[in-house]
C-alpha cells in the first residue's frame, strides 16, 4: 500500500505532469478512490475520468509547462501537503500552489488545490 507521501508524490509527477493519457490514466487508477472528488479554484472534479480530464485540459492549454515539488511532503496521518510550481522547464514558474489529499485505504479520497498569489 502507498505512503501518504508517495500518493502526494504520485498526484503531482505521474498524474498532473503526465502528458501520455494511457501513463495518467493507469496512475489514476493507482493513486486515486473510484469517486475522489478534486477541488480547485475553478471547480469540482469528481472520479477518474473527470480528475483525467482536467489533468488533461491543464496540459494541453500549457504546453511546454512542468508541474514540480516546491518543497517536501508534509504528512500528518491520513493529510498529505505538498506545495508546487507549474511553468515552463528550466525557467521561473509561472504559477505557485499546494495540494492537500485526504487518503483513505491507501488511496488519495479527497484533494485539495490552492493557488498562491503572487
Amino acid at each position: 500500500m502507498a505512503t501518504v507521501s508517495e500518493l502526494m508524490e504520485a498526484n503531482l509527477l505521474q498524474v498532473f505532469n503526465e502528458r501520455d493519457d494511457e501513463r495518467r490514466a493507469k496512475a489514476i487508477a493507482a493513486t486515486y478512490a473510484p469517486g475522489v472528488e478534486f477541488a480547485d479554484p475553478e471547480g469540482v472534479a469528481t472520479g477518474h475520468a473527470e480528475l483525467n480530464a482536467k489533468a488533461r485540459g491543464l496540459l494541453e492549454q500549457s504546453p511546454g509547462f512542468v508541474f514540480a515539488p516546491a518543497g517536501p511532503v508534509l504528512v500528518n496521518h491520513d493529510l498529505g501537503h505538498l506545495a508546487w510550481q507549474f511553468g515552463p522547464e528550466g525557467a521561473p514558474p509561472v504559477v505557485r500552489g499546494i495540494d492537500i489529499a485526504l487518503v483513505e485505504d491507501g488511496v488519495i479520497k479527497k484533494l485539495y488545490t490552492m493557488l498562491l498569489p503572487g
